[in-house]
């Protein structure tokens, strides 16, 4: 059965004691900090280990869980430097997340320039397998999200595959392979087996250009529903994370936003 989670980057000024009250207030099991962005809570890469253990105390006391540690690693940067960097990020958070209790860390392809995809592809495949090694030594799977210059699923799962080890899968944001125009259905005929963790948002297309503005799960453009219930149909055990971004310090509803999409999740979830 898909479990509910929620980023940091929803609730960015709340202290971790906070963000707990919040999590059991409206049914949240797991909690994925987005790491690099300053959030309040101070779950960073750079975290001492006595840090680490407390605050993995805390959520487990609570019955609570880190489902996902998310960071900025770009794996086909062209850039030699900035992509190794990002190998290094991920190897930190490989760390954090096997200190936290989390058994995924969120990474991205980035920008991928210019060339055919099958070289894109290659470049990407080589940065993982850097990495992919040591999660499998400290019991994390990297995942690579549907996301920025890689929306379209067969060519995250060509990334995968070329691989091919058991510790590289797929992070699935359900908006981002519908904004290039995949149905539900073919995104999950292509990456489904590779699914081990969920991002959502919803949002509604507006003005001339079709910008998308964030609403209330259930109240977009973005299916939702279908995705989750041929995930669940096939077994997905793991977790479906709120990806509503707020900056640190800025005008917003963090509980509001909250309880909105996790009353959304249950609505979905009841629908299975």
């Amino acid at each position: 059965m898909v479990k509910l989670s929620t980023l940091i980057s929803v609730c960015p000024d709340w202290s971790v004691e906070e963000i707990v009250d919040g999590m059991q207030r409206h049914g949240y099991q797991g909690l994925e900090p987005r790491v690099g962005w300053g959030h309040a809570a101070g779950i960073e890469l750079d975290m001492a280990p006595g840090d680490r253990e407390a605050v993995r105390q805390k959520l487990e006391d609570a019955g609570l869980a880190f489902s996902c540690v998310a960071t900025g690693a770009k794996f086909a940067l062209v850039d030699d430097g900035e992509r190794a960097q990002s190998v290094e990020e991920a190897r930190q958070a490989i760390d954090l997340a096997a200190d936290l209790g989390a058994s995924v860390i969120r990474t991205f392809g980035g920008k991928r320039g210019g060339g055919q995809v099958y070289w894109m592809v290659q470049r990407a495949a080589e940065a993982y397998k850097q990495v992919v090694d040591h999660a499998a030594e400290r019991g994390v799977t990297v995942l690579m999200e549907t996301h920025d210059d890689w929306c379209v699923s067969t060519q995250v799962r060509a990334v995968v595959e070329t691989v091919d080890h058991p510790n590289l899968k797929v992070l699935w944001d359900l908006m981002h392979p519908q904004r290039q125009m995949e149905r539900p259905e073919e995104t999950m005929q292509n990456i489904g087996y590779l699914t081990r963790h969920l991002h959502g948002r919803d949002a509604k297309y507006e003005g001339k250009n079709g910008d998308l503005a964030t609403v209330g799960l259930g109240e977009g453009d973005i299916d939702h529903a279908t995705p989750m219930k041929l995930l669940n149909e096939a077994g997905f055990d793991g977790y479906f994370s709120v990806e509503v971004i707020h900056k640190p310090g800025s005008d917003h509803d963090a509980d509001g936003v909250m309880k909105q999409y996790a009353d959304g999740f249950q609505a979905i979830v009841d629908g299975f």
